[in-house]
């Protein structure tokens, strides 16, 4: 899996260290090595400028957080619990004494923040933090060598290659690098158009925070299909924990305006990115798509799903390749 991710950064990598590699310098190329290490650290520039957007909301969260006060929170539920404990009472929906509803909540909520389990959680986090640090060494190691070594694992291939299918070999590699470049080339357009129209409208709406928000919608729109709805969930969230309210009213106005907006960029999405990028860079049926994004997740979680059609880009166009090529090469012998 380390191998697969790296083939497809490697891929994303490749232009601009070839780009950075053909510089001169008092007369001489850029030493390769040097080139990759700047395309890793433009790398590390673009995922520190997404953390950053979110630093300021982590820490107005962790504020909110350390400020709550169960007897607050427990006055600000006790009005709309006692209304819905009314009307199940009135209904004969529920057989109890008044009361019952918000003394069940009381004591939900107290053995809620008494079940967290600090020490287990802090071992979480170790686990989870030694896990992407083995994961993220790996994978840098041997892109910084597939991408040093530029065309190493091509030539190894090929040479694997009889010579009766050599040229449809090199025809194959070219048709695959093509549309995997094609792909991710409308990959990163379709993030720039879903961060652009969400920060600009959720800007225009007065929302906080609509550049950190815009670009959770852009990231998580990389997960096929649940990506939208963690997006939208995600901007209500915030806007729900950030915003300052005097009425259910305002509290309303603001959830429409956050879901109208993102409404708007789910159907530009729909509509123009989407079946732009993916049917016609890949060329594949939708319901192929379809079935391969969830192949993915089956095998890889939501990696899966997001590496699923780089990956199934580069089998479909081999195997479909060399297969017409045999059948060629059957008939011509015949």
């Amino acid at each position: 899996m380390y191998f697969v991710f790296s083939l497809v950064l490697a891929a994303i990598l490749r232009p601009l260290t070839n780009r950075i590699n053909s510089f001169h310098i008092f007369g001489q190329h850029v030493p390769r090595w040097i080139s990759i290490l700047i395309s890793f650290a433009v790398v590390g520039a673009i995922i520190f400028f997404i953390g950053a957007l979110f630093f300021p909301l982590i820490g107005a969260q962790i504020q909110v957080i350390a400020s709550y006060d169960l007897d607050y929170l427990y006055q600000q539920i006790q009005n709309p619990a006692g209304k819905i404990e009314d009307l199940l009472i009135k209904y004969e929906i529920i057989k109890s004494e008044p009361g019952f509803l918000i003394t069940q909540v009381r004591e939900n909520l107290v053995n809620s923040f008494g079940r967290i389990d600090i020490q287990g959680l802090i071992n979480t986090i170790f686990s989870t933090t030694s896990s992407i640090l083995l994961a993220f060494m790996a994978i840098s190691f041997i892109t910084f060598f597939l991408l040093l070594e530029n065309g190493l694992l091509r030539r190894n291939i090929m040479s694997l290659v009889p010579n009766a299918y050599f040229e449809l070999a090199v025809y194959t590699f070219n048709k695959v690098e093509r549309l995997l470049s094609n792909y991710l080339v409308g990959l990163l357009i379709q993030l720039t158009c879903i961060f652009s129209l969400a920060a600009i409208g959720l800007s225009l709406m007065g929302i906080e925070y609509a550049l950190t928000i815009a670009m959770f919608a852009a990231v998580a729109n990389l997960i096929p299909y649940a990506g939208p709805i963690l997006g939208a969930a995600f901007g209500v969230i915030v806007g729900l924990t950030t915003g300052s309210f005097d009425s259910s009213n305002e509290i309303l106005f603001m959830v429409v305006k956050i879901l109208s907006v993102f409404s708007v960029v789910q159907l530009t999405d729909n509509v123009v990115l989407q079946p732009l990028i993916f049917s016609k860079s890949v060329k594949a049926h939708p319901l192929e798509i379809f079935v391969v994004i969830f192949a993915g997740a089956k095998i890889a979680g939501i990696l899966g799903m997001i590496f699923a059609i780089p990956v199934y880009t580069i089998f479909r166009v081999s195997f479909l390749e060399f297969y017409k090529g045999y059948r060629e090469y059957r008939i011509f012998k015949l």
